[in-house]
């Protein structure tokens, strides 16, 4: 699947969304990216969801440069958050198909998950690798389980969020990080190590 993560590369530089890695931004990695571990379990409306969407679920990637975002490049990804936030009502799963956990593309409602899911296939038809857009289960303050969408960048982790229109970086959000999506397989999940406690999050895990 190398030529398909170049061919990922090549176009993201060709729409304009961003540029080669290698331009110089200095600080401390640690302090910009998660640190991921192990393979972890898959949570299961993931899994439910890679059921219909087997082709979603199946994306291997090998390692690479990251893409440095360009200024359109994040006009693209604060467009797409902001749009997206406006555009479907937050509900829950309860209320908006009668069952507890349910991944699904929004069409006007849906919970965090579902914004997710949109967001990230929205940034995908406008170049974006989904090696670099992760589904990442975090933990919030008053220990709620939530669902963002991570943006890997030479930049850092940018977090897309339906509660929030700002993209902000990963350290810059209240959340606890727990697990995501793995760059290498978008099928399989894994643990973020740089997190501040051990959590166990109901429905996503």
């Amino acid at each position: 699947m190398m030529n398909r993560s170049r061919a990922f590369a090549a176009l993201l530089v060709v729409l304009g969304v961003s540029a080669p890695a290698d331009t110089g931004f200095t600080a401390p990695k640690t302090l910009l990216s998660m640190t991921t571990g192990s393979v972890t379990s898959q949570p299961i409306g993931h899994y439910e969801f890679c059921r219909q969407h087997r082709e979603e679920c199946s994306v291997k990637s090998k390692p690479g440069a990251l893409p440095r975002l360009t200024p359109h490049g994040w006009d693209v990804v604060r467009e797409i958050n902001l749009s997206v936030n406006s555009s479907i009502t937050p509900v829950t799963d309860a209320d908006a198909y009668g069952r507890k956990e349910v991944w699904a593309y929004p069409v006007d409602v849906g919970d965090c998950e579902d914004f997710v899911l949109l967001k990230r296939e929205k940034m995908m038809k406008a170049g974006f690798s989904p090696a670099d857009l992760l589904i990442t289960v975090v933990r919030k303050p008053d220990g709620e389980g939530h669902a963002v969408l991570t943006l890997r960048s030479a930049q850092g982790d940018f977090v897309l969020d339906n509660l929030v229109n700002d993209v902000k970086l990963w350290t810059e959000t209240p959340y606890t990080y727990l697990k995501r999506q793995a760059s290498f397989d978008t099928g399989r999940w894994v643990t973020i190590e740089n997190r501040t406690t051990d959590v166990m999050v109901g429905a996503l895990d």
